[in-house]
């Protein structure tokens, strides 16, 4: 292949991954703080201000349901918060088939502790929690579809 026709290639891959991150950018809800492209070896990293970032995981095994937080103690408890979908996609409670999920009920997570993934668009994103205390709830099934700001745990704040 003559060095034109190399040249040629990458822009047309380039062109291709621009339109597919325009594409990304426009679809996915939550304002996107950077995007970063590189064309040897193809990369891409999407960092929304939300705080997700990318992650790599590829599915999630079932996790047992947890025993639920009822909605009148949600309102009525002010230490009560939850961790929220950060985009429209697929929640997962573990890194991997087989491992154990990043946080059961009576677990202490930290501030900017993973709680879970949400995929989109073949892209991890990190869901994690924005306060520390102890999870009383994960709201969210295994491998569940969920929407932009849909809660995916509770937290009771302070209890760490």
């Amino acid at each position: 292949m003559s060095e034109r026709e190399q040249e040629h290639d990458q822009h047309a891959a380039l062109r291709v991954l621009r339109e597919e991150v325009a594409h990304l950018v426009k679809t996915v809800p939550g304002p996107v703080a950077a995007v970063s492209l590189r064309l040897g070896d193809c990369a891409l990293e999407v960092t929304w201000a939300s705080a997700a970032s990318a992650a790599q995981v590829v599915a999630a095994p079932a996790v047992p349901a947890q025993a639920p937080v009822a909605a009148e103690e949600a309102a009525e408890d002010p230490a009560l918060t939850a961790v929220t979908a950060p985009l429209v996609g697929t929640f997962y409670h573990a890194p991997e088939p087989g491992a154990a999920p990043y946080v059961r009920v009576g677990d202490r997570v930290r501030a900017g502790q993973t709680v879970g993934v949400v995929e989109a668009m073949k892209l991890m994103n990190q869901v994690v929690a924005e306060q520390e205390g102890e999870v009383v709830e994960v709201v969210a099934g295994n491998a569940e579809p969920v929407e932009y700001g849909q809660a995916l745990v509770r937290i009771r704040v302070g209890s760490v």
